[in-house]
């Protein structure tokens, strides 16, 4: 979408225009979403979360700053919504204080050409709602744990503590997945290893790439 048709559809949805609010949201329904899907627990609970997410966007449309990419705003949008939606539903999982977590990785493991985007995605989804948050957070994302922190109500070492455990788990998954060659879904996405970002440079959801 040009940049010109983009402001056209904005401006109808300063209107609430109805047609308007359709196209922009068929025009970013799979960026959203995207987003979306790396908080949520499966595609039903994310559509939810998106659809919250569009409801603000239209409510809200008239602070965007035209000077500034709308992605990005829509972006920041869906994930502040994401995790809306996840402290008012869900709990936490407080675990203990691990104040070496930030620089703790596994280089053990190497990328596997089988696993792709939607294998890894299916893996970040089972991961427990306070681990997938933090690791969507910080590894993801590029917040910081002080950020983190302040989001979610947590303390530092809380935000560390579940970043580190989401790592070990996803690595388990993932040595689980290679040993018996049960990737669920097929091919046609670049590979990608959660686990050690030093080695990888191709990118999970955005162009960001996975942060240690």
């Amino acid at each position: 979408m040009g940049e010109k048709e983009l402001h056209q559809l904005i401006n109808g949805c300063l209107k609430q225009d109805r047609k308007c609010q359709k196209m922009l949201y068929k025009a970013f329904y799979g960026f959203s979403m995207a987003i979306c899907l790396r908080y949520a627990g499966d595609r039903d609970e994310a559509a939810e979360v998106m659809n919250q997410g569009f409801f603000k966007v239209f409510t809200k449309i008239e602070s965007y700053d035209t000077s500034r990419p709308f992605k990005a705003w829509l972006g920041r949008i869906m994930t502040n919504v994401s995790i809306d939606y996840y402290r008012a539903n869900l709990k936490m999982a407080y675990t203990e204080d691990l104040e070496q977590a930030e620089h703790v990785y596994d280089s053990s493991v190497a990328t596997d050409n089988n696993l792709n985007y939607n294998d890894l995605l299916a893996m970040v989804q089972k991961l427990p709602q306070g681990y997938r948050t933090v690791f969507n957070l910080f590894a993801i994302d590029g917040y910081s744990h002080e950020e983190i922190a302040e989001m979610l109500n947590i303390n530092i070492g809380t935000s560390k503590s579940n970043l580190f455990k989401a790592r070990q788990k996803l690595k388990q998954m993932i040595l689980d997945a290679d040993q018996s060659g049960n990737y669920s879904n097929g091919v046609g996405f670049t590979p990608v290893m959660a686990i050690n970002a030093a080695s990888v440079s191709p990118v999970f959801y955005s162009n960001k790439g996975i942060r240690e």
